[in-house]
């Protein structure tokens, strides 16, 4: 960790190639959705991009080292949860094991605007075309 750490330098915060926008995530080609909040809040509210071509994978944090398995190395890795925080640790985390990551820098509210009928029945009929 302490390498991954000492990478994390003006120049690659300033880059900004930690994070994605909910636009860039869904402009992606090979990402999938890495949603660490725990078992309770996705019970309350749940997100499946699949409509969008990007699959979620829900790991809660705290299980994250048990069930790092689960996760595909030969794609990017964009992690979420509610406040920021958790997907933070969870994209040091796996960028230190050497997968390629980022952190969404997207909100529940963002989300959910995502997930409504029309932009739904939009990105389905893109996917078949």
């Amino acid at each position: 960790m302490e390498n991954t750490i000492k990478k994390l330098n003006f120049d690659f915060c300033g880059a900004g190639k930690h994070k994605i926008s909910l636009e860039g995530l869904l402009k992606s080609t090979n990402a999938i959705l890495l949603d660490v909040r725990t078992e309770e809040e996705v019970a309350c509210l749940r997100f499946d991009l699949a409509p969008f071509g990007i699959p979620t994978l829900h790991i809660p944090l705290h299980e994250l080292p048990d069930r790092i398995t689960e996760i595909p190395k030969d794609k990017l890795i964009a992690c979420f949860c509610s406040s920021g925080t958790r997907s933070a640790w969870a994209y040091l985390y796996l960028l230190d094991r050497g997968f390629h990551t980022v952190w969404l820098a997207a909100k529940n509210e963002d989300l959910a605007a995502l997930l409504k009928p029309g932009k739904i029945f939009k990105a389905i009929k893109k996917e078949n075309q």
